[in-house]
């Protein structure tokens, strides 16, 4: 498997060139060459700032098709609760599970429902193991994957539980297997993902050898099908729910916390804000009495993803509107007799992936990183971008790594040039001298 994967790819056809990408990409991993983005697999996180900057829609997200369907006997969807925020003046939630089952699948299982069994896990874990304080939530994979190629020092105050998407999947096919009788093969289980890092999880999970999740389909794929249904399941709904305000409130900023009932946390969103955090929390900036940290790449969490279809804020709205009437909570882990404790944590652990160290050794390391410090003192130090990096110090980790050329960098071609001229002068005037004598 490859542990680099991610879901984002470039259009070579559309991208001009623009140098929008590389001054927006949160972790470096876009570099403009002979006129086109090239992104950098390992640097890349899938967080999907890149797909929302772009002007010429060249940054595209990878994901299955509606013809997924048609692969299995049996077919079962995992709606997170943005979904339900991409429709106006939806009242229950079960138009929507409803109209999913309308549409093609053969039944539905809420994502929300197993995020409150992992508020149930969460807590217990938090309260258990005050010495790892603060923890920080790995529901957002973009968050996880920033984690461990760029904080190692915070791998261990990662939360070790698996993501609602992943319990949500392991469930909805216990009880298919159970239902049906089909071999496991034959069911499929199909996430409905906001955003490009969900759909990069079950082809290159972390924590966990292999996913449940067979498929990814995008909501801004999915939406105008199952508008189309929409009517017609408010005439004939089911009763599919299994999620109340816990459940769908982790789509929103602070909602995983609020489900872990303390008020001793910290939640951001954006993934620059996210950066920002991890920087402060490996400076020790925070109180010692911080629990938990809840980070989420997109602003206004999942809500903001770049596959939705609705703004982001009003989908965020729409949620706090959807959830007020609801129960707190309706799903718990002592509902599912199947599920064992260990079922709810990591198989393996998540490695540190040192992609951005210079050498592969201290010695290598240190002796490229003074190479890199000395050359990034001769470069103008503007940040234009026009050598194809973000920055000039990401320009001269490039030339230390052979990936670029010292005058690429245009101020310091045109210093060349002018002492190649000046050289070139002073000779000239030598040899008229010379003659003149």
């Amino acid at each position: 498997m490859n542990k680099f994967y991610h879901s984002i790819y470039l259009n070579g056809k559309l991208c001009k060139g623009c140098y929008n990408c590389i001054k927006r990409c949160p972790t470096e991993a876009i570099r403009v060459h002979n006129g086109k983005a090239i992104i950098i697999k390992e640097f890349c996180t899938d967080c999907g700032e890149c797909i929302r900057q772009c002007p010429y829609h060249a940054k595209l997200a990878r994901r299955d098709t509606l013809d997924v369907l048609e692969k299995f006997e049996y077919t079962v969807a995992l709606p997170t609760p943005t979904l339900y925020a991409q429709f106006n003046n939806l009242t229950d939630v079960n138009i929507v599970l409803s109209a999913l089952k309308q549409m093609g699948f053969d039944d539905v299982f809420e994502v929300a429902g197993a995020a409150e069994i992992i508020s149930e896990e969460s807590r217990r874990y938090v309260q258990e193991n005050e010495a790892k304080w603060p923890i920080i939530s790995n529901a957002c994979p973009a968050v996880e994957r920033l984690i461990r190629v760029r904080f190692p020092n915070l791998l261990e105050n990662l939360l070790p539980i698996i993501p609602p998407m992943e319990l949500a999947a392991k469930l909805a096919r216990q009880k298919a297997l159970k239902e049906t009788g089909l071999d496991s093969e034959k069911i499929g289980i199909i996430h409905i993902s906001p955003c490009p890092a969900k759909i990069t999880f079950p082809l290159s999970p972390l924590g966990i050898t292999r996913s449940e999740i067979d498929a990814s389909l995008s909501v801004k794929d999915i939406y105008p099908v199952l508008l189309s249904h929409m009517k017609h399941a408010e005439n004939h709904i089911e009763n599919l729910a299994c999620a109340g305000k816990i459940g769908l409130g982790w789509e929103l900023n602070g909602g995983e916390a609020a489900g872990i009932f303390t008020e001793n946390y910290l939640a951001a969103d954006g993934i620059e804000n996210c950066i920002r955090v991890l920087e402060d929390l490996e400076d020790q900036k925070f109180n010692a009495n911080l629990e938990f940290i809840e980070l989420n790449a997109c602003n206004a969490g999942c809500a903001g993803g770049v596959l939705n279809v609705e703004n982001p804020y009003v989908a965020k709205t729409k949620l706090k509107q959807l959830k007020k009437y609801m129960p707190v909570s309706i799903s718990h882990q002592s509902d599912y007799t199947c599920l064992k404790k260990d079922d709810l944590y990591f198989t393996e652990p998540i490695q540190f992936e040192p992609v951005y160290q210079l050498g592969s050794n201290i010695s290598e390391n240190m002796e490229s990183l003074n190479a890199m410090e000395k050359l990034l003192k001769t470069l103008p130090g503007m940040d234009c971008g026009s050598c194809g990096a973000p920055t000039c110090r990401a320009f001269a980790e490039d030339v230390i790594r052979l990936n670029a050329k010292e005058y690429d960098c245009i101020y310091r071609l045109k210093d060349h040039y002018d002492q190649y001229k000046n050289e070139n002068s002073n000779e000239n005037n030598k040899i008229k001298k010379g003659d003149s004598l």
